[in-house]
């Protein structure tokens, strides 16, 4: 019968969709463990040295500041907009897309451009919104040395006026269930106060200035290899997550689906004997 070809046709596509996802979950599952033990070693150190910046920062006089710590009024902003280069992760990259464009939204009156890393961000905002550079390849080699490549070019544009602000919007990673959107200021530097530190107590070597202006750029570097390793994490937990309910779907599917495949079979046998049984008792008579 066509309707039983049909249906095992349709149960060998459903099980064979179920092998993909199950595969895809077992290489994201160990990409993951590999991803979040960089993130979880290296949140402590990036942590520590944004607040011995900031720190440090609020403890200077105001007559020497540093580029990346001044303070304009916010004309011009830059926005690091971090997603994938692949799909098939849940509502990994569309949650970034909607902060994005909320954040546009919600700043009518302030010129912001992008900087889209991750090819599936690009291809959406790029057709709504001036995106000034795409760095998609970043992924494929995702070290320390090609980050700082990426933000040294922030840091001249932030440095040369070109923009008031920078800020960079990512998923943060928290369990191989949950991401977190994140926002957070990478330019300009904003110190903390001092009331409760006696900084001053202190004896650099060498001066102050020179530490902060050494220091300074490695932060801003680190912090962006941060928001980084955090997206990368974030994404292969939630596509891991994604292919996980995927493979359990596909197995509902075709176990319903071979359900209904053995009912019309019966069916199709009961209604053969009826005809045979039929057609004897029509010769007995």
């Amino acid at each position: 019968m066509a309707n039983l070809k049909e249906i095992r046709n349709r149960i060998a596509s459903v099980s064979s969709t179920m092998q993909i996802t199950s595969a895809m979950k077992m290489v994201s599952a160990a990409k993951l463990k590999k991803a979040q033990d960089a993130i979880t070693a290296m949140r402590p150190y990036s942590d520590k040295l944004t607040e011995l910046i900031q720190n440090l920062s609020g403890a200077m006089d105001g007559d020497t500041p540093n580029p990346y710590t001044q303070v304009r009024s916010v004309e011009k902003v830059l926005l690091v907009v971090v997603t994938s280069n692949r799909g098939l992760c849940g509502g990994f990259n569309s949650s970034i897309i909607k902060a994005a464009t909320q954040y546009i939204a919600s700043h009518p009156n302030q010129q912001v451009d992008l900087i889209t890393l991750g090819k599936k961000g690009d291809d959406i905002l790029s057709k709504s919104y001036a995106v000034k550079e795409n760095n998609n390849a970043i992924f494929d080699d995702l070290t320390f040395a090609n980050t700082s490549k990426i933000a040294e070019n922030i840091m001249a544009a932030f440095e040369a006026k070109g923009y008031d602000k920078v800020e960079v919007i990512y998923n943060r990673f928290k369990n191989a269930a949950t991401q977190i959107v994140t926002t957070e200021t990478l330019l300009p530097i904003v110190s903390e106060s001092s009331d409760d530190q006696n900084v001053s107590d202190y004896i650099f070597e060498p001066t102050q200035e020179e530490i902060i202006n050494e220091l300074l750029p490695k932060s801003i570097k680190m912090q962006l290899f941060k928001a980084l390793r955090d997206s990368f994490a974030s994404e292969h937990g939630a596509r891991m997550t994604a292919m996980h309910k995927a493979t359990d779907n596909a197995t509902e599917l075709r176990d319903q689906l071979k359900l209904t495949y053995n009912k019309a079979r019966q069916a199709a046998i009961t209604n053969e004997i009826l005809e045979i049984v039929g057609g004897a008792e029509a010769l007995n008579n």
